[in-house]
């Protein structure tokens, strides 16, 4: 697809969640890929603020990310923290500047040893509130462009109306319901990741990917594709292998 192509799709994509069977979790890995493609970055994490304002991970590009992002959250630093706290965005740091990474020494030094070596950090806004945070990853020195920026910031936006929008469908002023579920749902998966990849002796990602195909071509939930499998109902062996 073309550039503007895949712009579209991404509005897209938020529209679909005015459907019945939309998947919060599914449509936010989606926006990971969106980033990827769109950006040319090496990988994408997303943050959501729960009830009390701390930050959680509900989706990120691959496993590497995921562990980094939860660091971040336990360390309470990093740039999508910072981007959280006051809600402005943080473009083109160099992870190998000690100047650029001061107040995240220890973020900073997880985020090489994963292998990336430039980061950003674009808040979710709700008016002036931030409810989330976007982190983008690139494990090569390079900038974003001017144009760059502002077409992340307005998949961040996307996000942001997406979430905010499913919320008042399907439950109302339930803000905080809907952000239990999706890590409730987060943890499902994760726990279902485990016990396929161990079982077909793959990666987490592989396992995930191949989650995710099945969920998509049956038409169902991942979150209730991953229930399934755990409590026994489904067959794993019917998941095709990655």
């Amino acid at each position: 697809m073309t550039r503007e192509e895949q712009l579209l799709a991404a509005m897209v994509d938020a529209v679909d969640t005015l459907v019945d069977d939309f998947d919060l979790i599914d449509f936010l890995h989606q926006l990971c890929d969106r980033c990827n493609e769109l950006l040319d970055v090496s990988a994408v994490g997303v943050m959501l603020a729960d009830p009390s304002g701390g930050l959680q991970l509900i989706a990120a590009s691959d496993e590497h990310t995921r562990l980094l992002e939860l660091f971040a959250i336990q360390a309470d630093e990093g740039p999508c923290v910072e981007c959280h706290r006051d809600g402005a965005a943080r473009f083109n740091i160099s992870l190998r500047s000690p100047d650029e990474t001061a107040a995240f020494p220890l973020f900073a030094e997880r985020a090489r040893q994963a292998g990336f070596a430039t980061t950003h950090a674009l808040p979710m806004h709700l008016r002036r509130k931030a409810v989330g945070a976007l982190n983008l990853f690139d494990s090569r020195e390079q900038k974003l462009s001017d144009a760059d920026a502002r077409v992340a910031q307005a998949l961040a936006d996307v996000a942001t109306i997406a979430i905010l929008q499913h919320r008042s469908v399907v439950h109302g002023n339930i803000e905080r319901a809907q952000l239990r579920a999706a890590l409730s749902s987060r943890i499902v998966i994760e726990q279902a990741k485990g016990i396929m990849a161990e079982r077909w002796q793959a990666t987490l990602d592989e396992a995930f990917d191949a989650l995710r195909r099945h969920a998509r071509s049956h038409r169902q939930s991942l979150a209730g594709l991953c229930k399934q499998l755990i409590d026994g109902s489904l067959d794993s062996s019917t998941v095709q292998r990655p």
